[in-house]
């Protein structure tokens, strides 16, 4: 009998030290889980302003230049001559590459009971990428006019340089894309806007008269800047520290449309006895594709989230 109450108690004090056991285990996973730490989930959405930088490789690719000079050649007052001599030529620029702050404001929202998002952002980036090339000549031919008599001639305007900058880019990109936890991937596409501006120095004009070399237009300088209209794609994702702050990470694409820049002047240039009056014109023209790398930190603005802060 003794036995038997000694068994039985030692079956209850296993079973109860077992049922302790797993009570304890259950809430020592409870502790461990609840400390553990937590991605954050991507935001329903709402809108975003970015701080940030970015590496951009800018090619100009092959300018075009056409130059055209008109002259009238005087003694004593008298018009003895008239000419004209007009001519193109191509340069390749050199690539360039180059560090640029960059800023951005978008909005994002997730389609309605999906995990796939749309949006657009608007991006600013100065760049300030100078190409340059030196010493060429832009082949000239044309003819003159004397005394009833026209001579046809050769010739060339040598340029001293010639530059083309972009300082300011701009694109204006919608997207769409797909949340993934703390993660979002996207794609986009959009209009852009650039402003290039073209040096030309040393610009002279020289015309082969019976097969002498002779000045016709001093070396003068040029310079032209304008706005010109393109567009971009975008790829990109992103990745959120908290419900307000998120790192963007993108590659961008942009290509401008061909852009001419005109530019023209007058001279007067006196040799000996007569006096050559005239007008020194042309353009250039190019396109431009830039490739950019971006990293931005963004501040968001969740609407939904935060609308009952405004009441």
């Amino acid at each position: 009998m003794p036995t038997r109450i000694t068994l039985t108690l030692l079956t209850g004090l296993v079973a109860g030290l077992a049922l302790f056991a797993a009570e304890a285990q259950a809430q020592s996973a409870d502790i461990f889980v609840s400390k553990a730490p937590l991605a954050p989930s991507v935001p329903g959405g709402g809108f975003f302003f970015g701080l940030g930088g970015s590496y951009n490789s800018v090619n100009f690719g092959t300018q075009s230049l056409y130059a055209v000079g008109v002259s009238n050649v005087y003694s004593g007052g008298a018009l003895v001559a008239t000419g004209s001599a007009a001519g193109p030529t191509s340069v390749s620029m050199p690539l360039q590459s180059t560090l640029a702050p960059d800023v951005q404001l978008g909005y994002f929202q997730h389609f309605a009971n999906s995990n796939w998002l749309w949006g657009t952002k608007f991006n600013y980036s100065y760049l300030g990428a100078t190409a340059a090339a030196s010493s060429f000549l832009i082949p000239q031919a044309g003819s003159f006019t004397s005394g009833g008599t026209t001579t046809p001639f050769t010739g060339n305007a040598p340029v001293g340089s010639f530059a083309t900058i972009v300082n300011h880019q701009m694109a204006w990109l919608f997207f769409l894309g797909r949340s993934f936890d703390a993660f979002t991937v996207y794609l986009g596409a959009g209009p852009s806007l650039s402003q290039i501006q073209t040096k030309l120095n040393n610009v002279a004009g020289c015309a082969d008269i019976n097969g002498t070399p002779t000045l016709i237009a001093p070396p003068n300088n040029f310079a032209s800047s304008g706005w010109v209209a393109g567009g971009a794609v975008s790829v990109g994702a992103t990745y959120f520290l908290s419900p307000d702050w998120f790192l963007d990470f993108s590659y961008t694409y942009d290509a401008t449309l061909n852009q001419t820049a005109s530019y023209a002047a007058p001279f007067t240039n006196t040799s000996g006895a007569y006096t050559t009056v005239g007008t020194l014109s042309g353009n250039s023209s190019g396109r431009l594709t830039t490739q950019s790398f971006t990293v931005s930190i963004n501040m968001l603005f969740d609407v939904a989230r935060r609308a009952g802060w405004l009441n």
